[in-house]
């Protein structure tokens, strides 16, 4: 661009300058003019009012002599057509007329000089500008920030990011912050859960203590044939059975409290149309599934207005969508809707599922993972959030295995 604007400014100023060079034509046309229409014999025009006329002579001879080459007076002849000046020949009204002009190259080309560096500095004077801008609003922010990253990976928290009011580092910069202090509060929470699962564990284990070693007692009793009464062997069946049920229970705690309370799964109530959340699904997996071969089609479908989590209903079909990439043949994914009652309906059906179908009602259970899984990683808990986080926007999911093909449905409850 300042190329473009120096090569313009040069062309300007050249073109003014080819302007000036012409402009003794135009005044040789302006003295042709005024002699004309003085119409008086040996009339010479006044020459101060030019600015490249250096003067004007009338030929004294006769100008048909002159054409005929005659040189009766040799003074005039050699005095009219001196070539020492720039002159140019007129035939006005009969009459010859040398008019001589001057043109002072030097100065135009000191003009052109000194506009050519002119234009010149200002280009320079921008591009350090614009290099010291690039500097101020880019380069000096980038490399305050290039190693916040890597310090927040390291687990230093507590610094937060200076405010700084950027147009193009502004947004990046309050999203950076915001990661470390969600980081931050992730590492507290952490630690609190941690800290209340030790006391927690250690609480149940020394509760525990007490069934354990009544059991372990009884169990001795009844290996060394201390109790032969048939009663006596009943009531410390019952006295073993009960404490069994004591250390379920236990049990039964640890697994509830270790269940959920490392995931976040808190979703926030908003208005949005189904739109909103199939759109980034279609875009990202056309691109994620082309490459694979695997035919993706979704299926054209009414918008509605939904009150729930958008986000986290993105997240619930993502997961669905990983499953059925993983899990599947590869052969096709299809996504349909349905209508039933209030409700909308959202299928995902992928071919060449494997899993048999006995176990489809346990893959919304946590850590589950099929029979089919093989040597594929995972946790068993893609499912399990998904069902958590649908129940928690007041909606359903549900599984079916038909002929070789997956399907899982969403239920979703319209709005109004």
């Amino acid at each position: 661009m300042l190329l473009l604007v120096s090569a313009g400014a040069l062309l300007y100023v050249r073109s003014n300058s080819s302007n000036f060079l012409n402009l003794y034509k135009i005044e040789i046309n302006r003295v042709e003019n005024e002699i004309r229409e003085a119409g008086e014999e040996g009339y010479i025009p006044d020459i101060s009012r030019y600015e490249t006329i250096t003067g004007v002579y009338r030929f004294e001879g006769d100008s048909d002599e002159l054409s005929e080459g005659s040189h009766n007076s040799d003074a005039a002849w050699n005095g009219f057509f001196d070539t020492t000046q720039n002159y140019h020949i007129s035939d006005i009204n009969g009459n010859l007329y040398r008019i001589e002009y001057s043109i002072d190259l030097s100065k135009e080309r000191n003009n052109l000089f000194r506009a050519s560096i002119a234009v010149i500095a200002v280009v320079f004077a921008a591009v350090a500008l614009f290099l010291i801008y690039i500097y101020m609003t880019i380069i000096r922010t980038f490399a305050r920030i290039s190693d916040y990253p890597a310090q927040l990976s390291k687990g230093n928290l507590t610094i937060p990011l200076s405010e700084e009011k950027n147009k193009y580092f502004g947004q990046f910069l309050w999203g950076l912050d915001m990661l470390r202090e969600k980081l931050e509060e992730e590492k507290k929470k952490n630690l609190e859960l941690q800290k209340e699962k030790n006391v927690f564990l250690l609480s149940l284990s020394h509760d525990m203590k007490t069934p354990i070693s009544a059991i372990k007692l009884y169990a001795a009793a009844i290996k060394k044939n201390l109790y032969r009464d048939e009663d006596k062997l009943h009531e410390v069946g019952e006295k073993i059975e009960s404490n069994a049920e004591e250390i379920e229970k236990y049990v039964a705690r640890i697994i509830s409290s270790s269940g959920d309370e490392f995931l976040d799964l808190s979703v926030k109530e908003d208005e949005f149309y189904l739109s909103e959340a199939i759109n980034p699904i279609k875009e990202y997996y056309q691109d994620k599934l082309k490459p694979l071969g695997t035919e993706f089609t979704i299926e054209s479908f009414s918008d509605i207005l939904l009150r729930s989590d958008k986000d986290r209903l993105i997240e619930v079909m993502q997961n669905i969508f990983e499953n059925a990439i993983k899990y599947g043949d590869g052969g096709y994914i299809r996504m349909s809707f349905a209508d039933e009652e209030d409700a909308r309906l959202i299928t995902i059906s992928n071919s060449g599922c494997t899993l048999p179908e006995n176990e489809a009602e346990h893959i919304f259970e946590s850590f589950y993972r099929g029979s089919n899984v093989g040597s594929r990683p995972g946790s068993g808990l893609g499912l399990y959030i998904s069902r958590k986080l649908i129940q928690k926007m007041g909606g359903e999911i549900f599984s079916e295995i038909t002929g070789g093909e997956m399907r899982i449905t969403l239920v979703l409850h319209k709005l109004g």
